[in-house]
């Protein structure tokens, strides 16, 4: 596996360097939000989430459903805009139980195959060790979430605050509701936070919740995508993140 570094690009007029930026970020969190499929590990590195998606679309089809979806949905390669499609049409319904069970079963199936994400797994344990109390707020169910950090030994590191996806799914992200419960349910206020997180929903979520975000890009076209949707502080690895947590406790 190749290393991954930190991003260099310049930092917009005015700011500080991203290095700096990441460092205040850290020293601040009392909380630290994770995202699960990405910042913790890609859970469907051996589990296409295309195919998954693919098959969503031809079950309502084969169901004579297509008409639920635009185009655009169908040719989607995320799973949860499916989802959503079909709960903006048919909300609280047997259909959207019955898609959302599908995709968890899916899910869980992706999870024995998940690539850990590189430095994740020190990461958690340090800022778990160093007194930082540790949340996952993510799209994916819950009970793959357990059954992820469970099976690395992570389970501990969490509980019991793993807030994921519910059958009210117009709370998916980009709406703030998990990362909210995970606030609440820790009795923590949103700037003593932090959340790391992959995508411009993460970013969408943490913003509306008032949270710090960092981004995690493990490709210049994801780290793109958070920059243009307003990320200020992203890296393509975690190890810096890890050295700045470590720094952080021996300060």
């Amino acid at each position: 596996m190749t290393s991954e570094t930190t991003r260099t690009d310049p930092a917009p007029a005015g700011t500080e360097s991203e290095p700096a930026d990441l460092r205040s970020l850290i020293t601040r969190a009392r909380v630290v939000l994770w995202d699960f499929d990405g910042p913790v590990c890609r859970l469907f590195a051996g589990h296409s989430a295309e195919r998954v998606a693919g098959d969503l679309v031809s079950w309502l089809e084969g169901r004579g459903l297509h008409g639920l979806l635009t185009e655009t949905e169908r040719g989607s390669l995320d799973p949860h805009v499916v989802l959503r499609a079909v709960d903006r049409g048919h909300p609280n319904s047997d259909l959207v139980t019955e898609l959302e069970e599908r995709l968890t079963q899916e899910e869980l199936r992706a999870a024995a195959s998940a690539m850990p994400t590189p430095y994740a797994d020190p990461l958690i344990r340090t800022w778990s060790a160093v007194g930082s109390r540790l949340a996952v707020a993510t799209n994916n169910s819950p009970r793959v979430v357990r059954r992820y950090l469970t099976g690395r030994g992570l389970v501990a590191c969490f509980a019991p605050h793993v807030y994921g996806r519910t059958r009210e799914l117009r709370h998916l992200k980009p709406d703030p509701h998990c990362v909210v419960r995970a606030l609440n349910a820790m009795g923590a206020a949103p700037r003593s936070a932090l959340m790391i997180g992959d995508t411009p929903s993460d970013l969408a979520a943490a913003r509306t919740a008032g949270v710090p975000f960092l981004g995690y890009a493990r490709t210049e076209r994801k780290a793109g995508l958070l920059r243009e949707a307003g990320a200020t502080t992203v890296v393509d690895s975690l190890e810096p993140v890890l050295a700045a947590v470590r720094a952080a406790a021996r300060a």
